[in-house]
């Protein structure tokens, strides 16, 4: 299985330290973002990444090169900018992700979740397109992004916040053509058709969507050392 790290976007919220550096390159605990994705996903025995950029791309293959200080071969989606936002994103890298389900996270989150080794969610089944890994909502969305009954990801029920980690089958974006979309109306739509699967992880996420945030977490990793 291979996996996909979203690291085009701007990082409105995230000005001015956004000016200078992309976003996942922004450091937290001593190391940047990035950093913490490539080590989880070595572990959990990812090989073949993709990385997606645009806003400051250029800095990320400086940085990351081809993956062989983390054990990964990794290749880039270069969209140029503006960005194509997520949705957009991951089509524009569907030919180099394959043609099985392949996993997706987002590049300004952090997280001790267990990343799973290189195989479909026990949840998974013929038919399925994805799988959402889902937290308890943060005082930044209190309302959250997404119902969750028996194993299966809906818009009623009680609601939690969608983390930014998802399995993904390329068959979610049938019919969709190269441009800027969001994510989230596929899935809406394939859940409404019970195809979206989902699990509430109960562990450590963090969204890092603006400077506190990201000082924050940089406190708490710093004396956990």
């Amino acid at each position: 299985m291979r996996a996909m790290i979203l690291a085009a976007g701007r990082g409105e919220r995230m000005k001015p330290l956004t000016d200078v550096h992309p976003k996942p390159l922004l450091k937290v605990g001593g190391k940047a973002l990035l950093d913490y994705h490539l080590e989880s996903l070595a572990r959990a025995g990812f090989r073949d990444i993709v990385i997606n950029t645009a806003w400051l791309g250029e800095q990320i293959p400086i940085y990351v090169g081809d993956g062989g200080r983390w054990g990964v071969r990794i290749q880039y989606s270069h969209e140029g900018w503006p960005a194509l936002e997520t949705g957009g994103g991951i089509f524009r890298a569907l030919p180099l992700l394959g043609e099985e389900p392949f996993l997706v996270v987002n590049g300004d989150v952090w997280t001790d979740w267990c990343l799973h080794a290189p195989r479909l969610p026990d949840q998974w089944r013929e038919g399925t397109l994805a799988h959402l890994v889902l937290v308890s909502n943060p005082a930044h969305n209190p309302n959250g992004d997404f119902g969750l009954i028996d194993g299966r990801v809906a818009q009623q029920g009680k609601r939690y916040t969608f983390s930014g980690i998802g399995f993904y089958h390329p068959a979610l974006f049938t019919g969709r053509q190269a441009s800027a979309f969001k994510l989230a109306p596929l899935l809406f739509s394939a859940a409404q058709t019970g195809q979206v699967t989902g699990e509430l992880f109960q562990g450590q996420w963090y969204d890092i969507g603006t400077p506190e945030r990201l000082s924050a977490l940089d406190c708490q990793l710093n004396s956990d050392v």
